[in-house]
């Protein structure tokens, strides 16, 4: 069962604490931001572009103590078709199984993010024109709380939509809503509306639970 955080959306001078591990450039974690939260992210490597507070270290081992909910975006070449075309998908590690593993153990809220061909529950599988964003860009959630909450209208893929082409990465990025990262920061990131959406439905249902 989802622990409960009886904290009150406007309670005043307490924000809800996001851990945003595997960070990048921090698209979801401006998401997170957005929907009220404080966010901290985590990342093997440097991230001079992320908005927030950060800590270089390793995501399977860095503290939860003091998060309300943890946000994992674990690599996704492992399972990405892309990488089975460029190259070999057995090269890249599979962080995401063992990073499933310690979130449950944690008893915390959590969601997991990644390419739809990765092994997650898809409880949520989000698309930019679903948000009014000019570009094509699938990414599964999974969550603590198995999804539910508002309804999404379905993926309109018109051929306006702009294309991810090395050519027009910069268009891409900034359609994303990822404007302060550079183009290739934006490759591997998620844009914000989608954790902004994730970030409401959390608090909604934790605002159900608790009443």
């Amino acid at each position: 069962m989802t622990p409960v955080l009886r904290l009150p959306r406007n309670s005043p001078g307490r924000r809800p604490r996001v851990l945003d591990l595997c960070c990048g450039a921090g698209g979801a974690a401006m998401g997170y931001h957005l929907a009220g939260f404080e966010v901290t992210g985590v990342d093997t490597s440097p991230q001079p572009n992320y908005p927030f507070a950060f800590h270089q270290a390793e995501a399977l081992t860095f503290p939860f103590d003091g998060f309300d909910l943890v946000h994992a975006s674990w690599p996704c070449q492992h399972f990405a078709r892309v990488t089975a075309w460029r190259g070999n998908r057995g090269t890249h590690p599979d962080l995401l199984t063992p990073g499933r593993t310690r979130l449950i153990a944690s008893g915390l809220p959590w969601v997991i993010e990644n390419v739809p061909e990765a092994p997650l529950r898809p409880d949520y599988l989000l698309c930019g024109t679903q948000f009014g964003l000019n570009v094509r860009r699938h990414r599964s959630f999974e969550t603590s709380w198995a999804g539910g909450g508002d309804l999404l209208s379905p993926c309109w893929h018109h051929n306006r939509l702009l294309a991810f082409e090395h050519k027009g990465e910069r268009a891409y990025a900034d359609a994303m809503g990822c404007t302060w990262m550079t183009n290739l920061e934006a490759r591997q990131a998620v844009p914000p509306a989608y954790t902004q959406f994730i970030a409401t439905q959390f608090l909604n249902h934790q605002e159900a639970t608790a009443a």
